[in-house]
């Protein structure tokens, strides 16, 4: 069984699933997407994406009509395998198509281009074996950059808030909880991580903030301190 959150941007709320490996993605259109798809390699018990993620797949996959190979979606930051600013570990990036051909890839890329729902479809020379798409959202925290994770503080609830809790407790600053909701002991947290680094303890998770905290737990593997 997967613990799976979703965000719902429309009404700012975390929705919560239990589901079983071969269970539809929720909001994924008639069943284009499994659980097990969406986990990829990850080994992770608890997963998230958003709802406009999965809109975005939907549209997608309906414009291009035919079954897409998901190689790639959600890791947790500590588990890696992507860069420090990685749209993979807020559970809304795919890497696509590697078991087709390159006129399908292009098909495949196009279609994602198309429905002008994804936040970025990566130009296919820069991967040329795969489809790389991601409905990131939210205003980027550093300046002159549309990659990156936007700043978020007390009383904020995304994904995002979910990669700042998993790298947190990965690196012993507790949380207390996994659940996508910036409250108390989240800030509490923020503010002891960032007094270590020589931050400013504002508990505010801004640019600076989140350099730290993805160089210093990106694929560090799991700690005895990460929660599920």
């Amino acid at each position: 069984m997967a613990k799976l959150y979703v965000y719902d941007a429309y009404n700012n709320k975390l929705l919560k699933y239990n589901l079983s490996e071969n269970d539809p993605m929720p909001y994924a259109y008639n069943n284009t997407m499994r659980v097990r798809e969406f986990r990829g390699s990850s080994n992770s018990p608890t997963l998230w994406t958003t709802t406009t993620a999965m809109e975005a797949w939907n549209l997608t996959r309906r414009r291009y009509g035919k079954c897409i190979y998901i190689g790639y979606a959600f890791k947790r930051i500590w588990e890696g395998g992507h860069g420090t600013a990685s749209q993979h570990y807020a559970g809304v990036s795919f890497d696509v198509g590697q078991n087709t051909t390159s006129s399908e890839r292009l098909k495949i890329r196009d279609a994602a281009v198309a429905t002008k729902a994804w936040g970025y479809v990566e130009p296919i020379s820069m991967t040329p074996t795969w489809v790389h798409f991601d409905r990131r959202y939210g205003k980027p925290a550093c300046p002159n950059t549309t990659a990156g994770y936007p700043t978020v503080r007390r009383g904020s609830k995304s994904t995002y808030v979910l990669i700042l809790q998993d790298a947190l407790n990965a690196l012993g600053y507790s949380t207390r909880t996994l659940d996508g909701i910036f409250g108390a002991n989240t800030e509490r947290a923020l503010k002891a991580f960032q007094s270590s680094v020589g931050l400013t303890a504002d508990g505010i998770c801004g640019c600076n903030s989140w350099k730290k905290l993805t160089a210093a737990s990106v694929g560090i593997g799991r700690t005895g301190t990460v929660i599920d």
